[in-house]
């Protein structure tokens, strides 16, 4: 952002107070954009509230485009860089394979029972995802890294919502109070509490269905497998390289973590039964129960499950799409951002990629808050700040309900459940580039000058 002359500005003018709800990657990434980004350090203060004792990151496996790191550099040069440090290169790690790859895991002759043995000549469907474009790095070592440039005094933990009034704090500003009978004001409150929001409850009401996410009826088993072990059983290449395998009503992809001392397998299936909100997503598993669901499945397919270890994870998949947010993303000063705002599914693996969107959307709409409120002028903070994130969701919308949307349909691509495409697995990888790219090669600095342009009418 551009300096703001010295002489236009209203030296009496109070810093910007802005609290985040949730210490995860989105909260953490937004708080050092504001922080970084502001026209002057005394413009405005910021305070992350996390209920956790300590900070740490549910799931497992997260993958950063190109796009998604790009915006990480504009939010904070120094955030590519945590990527990197974590980050796990796909195949040799000298020479990276830039590329996402889909195969039939299913069809097979009774006599294939060789490692492989189905798979030769078979096509293997690759989509490139630009420089370094898989790298996969766990999340928790990833959000360990952001949390290092983190300026002490910003981020208070025990700090459970319990309840937020837009009118209670003094000068009208937003208080929220915590489970600890603590009490906080500050001038707006930006909710990046993940899927299970306290926030968008307060937003949207506790009664309303679109307060909650709602299960997906799929299941994700999670299992790491040491790397030697998946090299001596699928061959180096196989092993450290990602690769997903469609088949009828499940799919199957692996991918090497942890510097490829690990290799990480993730299993969806279909569940036709209930998952209750209030049960924790993740739930004990075995190898067993995994291999049911493949059971049929070519022998590669096979041998990936009997490497698991017998006893894993499994994940209930949520998300947004049949009961969004369809209001928008804000109501007053208080907004919502990331999972909060548009849980997806994981399937084109780019949840994350598109909260760290909302987060350069955000400190970009709150940077032009206090570029006008610090050139003075009667300019009325709560109406910036309404207009900001009114803004906010008219750009960000459609985007990001789109990604929940693609995202559920993708998945049936992968299943072979797509009427359009079935199990040609060619014309399914057409439409899975085709919306892959809408994801990867989004225009950052079209958005920023709509933003503006949004703010500024």
């Amino acid at each position: 952002m551009d300096a703001i002359d010295p002489s236009l500005t209203s030296p009496s003018s109070p810093p910007l107070e802005i609290a985040i709800i949730g210490c995860g990657i989105i909260g953490t990434v937004l708080a050092l954009g504001l922080l970084n980004n502001s026209p002057s350090p005394s413009a405005i203060r910021v305070k992350i509230y996390e209920q956790a004792a300590s900070i740490r990151e549910i799931g497992a496996g997260i993958a950063f485009t190109a796009n998604a790191r790009k915006c990480m550099f504009m939010i904070d040069s120094r955030l590519p860089e945590c990527v990197r440090a974590v980050a796990t290169a796909n195949g040799d790690p000298d020479n990276p394979t830039n590329y996402m790859q889909f195969v039939d895991g299913y069809t097979h002759d009774p006599g294939n029972t060789e490692v492989g043995q189905e798979l030769e000549g078979r096509t293997v469907h690759k989509l490139h995802a630009g420089e370094r474009g898989f790298e996969g790095c766990h999340r928790a070592q990833f959000l360990e890294q952001v949390m290092k440039l983190m300026p002490e005094g910003v981020v208070e933990l025990r700090k459970r919502l319990v309840r937020l009034d837009e009118e209670g704090g003094e000068g009208g500003r937003v208080q929220m109070s915590f489970e600890d009978g603590s009490v906080e004001i500050a001038d707006a409150v930006i909710g990046c509490d993940g899927i299970k929001s306290l926030v968008r409850q307060h937003l949207l009401g506790a009664a309303n269905p679109s307060s909650h996410p709602h299960y997906t009826h799929k299941i994700a088993y999670r299992g790491l497998v040491p790397m030697p072990q998946a090299i001596e059983k699928l061959g180096l290449y196989r092993a450290t390289n990602q690769h997903m395998y469609g088949g009828p009503s499940a799919h199957l992809l692996h991918f090497p973590v942890m510097q490829q001392k690990l290799m990480n397998v993730v299993a969806f299936v279909n569940d036709h039964d209930g998952w209750p909100l209030q049960k924790p997503m993740s739930q004990p598993a075995t190898r067993d129960e995994t291999g049911i669901a493949f059971q049929d499945w070519g022998p590669t397919v096979r041998a990936i499950i009997d490497l698991l270890p017998d006893q894993m994870d499994k994940w209930a998949v949520f998300d947004h799409l049949d009961y969004p947010a369809s209001e928008g993303y804000s109501k007053g000063r208080v907004c919502l951002a990331g999972d909060a705002a548009h849980a997806s599914s994981p399937h084109h693996g780019a949840g994350a990629g598109i909260g760290i969107e909302d987060a350069l959307a955000l400190t970009t709409v709150l940077g032009l808050v206090q570029r006008d409120l610090m050139k003075g002028g009667g300019v009325e903070k709560v109406s910036l700040l309404e207009k900001a994130f009114q803004v906010f969701t008219k750009v960000r919308y459609e985007r990001s309900m789109w990604l929940v949307k693609s995202s559920r349909e993708a998945c049936e691509i992968y299943e072979w459940n797509h009427p359009e495409f079935g199990s040609d697995m060619a014309k399914a990888h057409k439409d899975i580039r085709r919306r892959s790219h809408k994801i990867w090669y989004f225009d950052i600095e079209g958005m920023l000058r709509e933003l503006e342009d949004e703010f500024r009418r």
